[in-house]
């Protein structure tokens, strides 16, 4: 006689996949009391439902059930056997009901990857209210601007911003990211206003560490190498450096607009465009999707993926 025991032993060998799909054609027919009755149910003929059982008291070697013209009754070995089978199809019931529920309701921790200061700008504050929204959700928030592997850190959505290196994971574009070239008006008036690309050589050219266009700038259809003496993997350094008149960057208008709004920063050689990119929501697969995870990535497509954006 095998018990879900030995069931889980045997089924790291040779044993037969059917017995698993045996299992809920045992407990129907033995809740309705027939093949017939148990058929309807399970949406199976009653020839079906009949080999099954047959097929299931094979593999365990031992009589389940005993037919008579009229009834169905449990055998000694049949009783054992059923209520442990009985517990396990409840299991997978149980299992079954949770992810059906998790799709359809957003609810467990939504884990989420962010740059640091767009993040930290626009995702952050929209937090509060998605938790309001959803109180079966938990989030935890990661700020950092290096790439991640959805997959092996667990993270269910990130947010990057330009070139993505090629990977199994799905890009969903959110909204465009512009980016200038700027400096302080105080930092020009001691170093004079560069004409052209190339007079960026005479400046103290400010770099973002994770730049992924790698050590070169790209202005319209000339690229220059930046030199300069400060270089940071945070934005927000790069513009307080900026606003103390340190040299000149290329800045992301997300992070800039205020101060090229109030003059506090100058945009610098627009006829010399720098690149457009694009920020994406990053998602480990398109299918089956928890929706915990697809309704915050409803919510930053509706609140930041609008013309013009928000910062714009």
């Amino acid at each position: 006689m095998a018990n879900l025991e030995q069931l889980n032993v045997l089924s790291g060998t040779n044993l037969n996949r059917d017995l698993f799909a045996a299992i809920p054609v045992l407990v129907a027919v033995v809740a309705t009391g027939s093949f017939t009755a148990a058929a309807r149910r399970l949406e199976m003929t009653p020839s079906a439902v009949s080999k099954r059982i047959q097929a299931l008291e094979q593999t365990l070697g031992s009589p389940l059930l005993l037919r008579t013209t009229r009834s169905l009754s449990l055998t000694r070995e049949g009783r054992e056997f059923y209520e442990d089978a009985r517990k396990a199809w409840e299991l997978v019931q149980r299992g079954q009901n949770r992810l059906e529920l998790s799709r359809n309701q957003p609810r467990g921790t939504l884990s989420l990857s962010l740059p640091m200061v767009f993040g930290r700008r626009y995702v952050a504050p929209l937090i509060p209210r998605f938790l309001a929204d959803h109180p079966g959700v938990k989030v935890d928030l990661h700020l950092d601007d290096r790439m991640v592997d959805l997959v092996a850190d667990g993270i269910d959505l990130a947010i990057r911003i330009g070139h993505l290196p090629d990977s199994q994971q799905v890009a969903v574009p959110i909204a465009p990211c512009r980016s200038v070239l700027c400096a302080s008006p105080g930092y020009l008036e001691r170093h004079g206003v560069p004409s052209s690309p190339s007079a960026l050589a005479e400046h103290n050219c400010l770099e973002y560490s994770y730049f992924r266009g790698g050590r070169h700038w790209q202005l319209g259809e000339e690229q220059i190498q930046p030199e300069g003496n400060y270089r940071a993997n945070n934005s927000e350094a790069l513009l307080d450096a900026l606003v103390a008149g340190i040299g000149i960057a290329q800045m992301p208008t997300f992070i800039v607009a205020p101060q090229l709004r109030d003059n506090t920063l100058v945009s610098l050689l627009p006829s010399w465009p720098l690149p457009s990119h694009t920020i994406y929501a990053l998602l480990p697969g398109r299918e089956g999707l928890p929706a915990k995870t697809t309704a915050f990535l409803k919510l930053i497509q509706d609140e930041l993926g609008v013309t013009p954006p928000p910062w714009e």
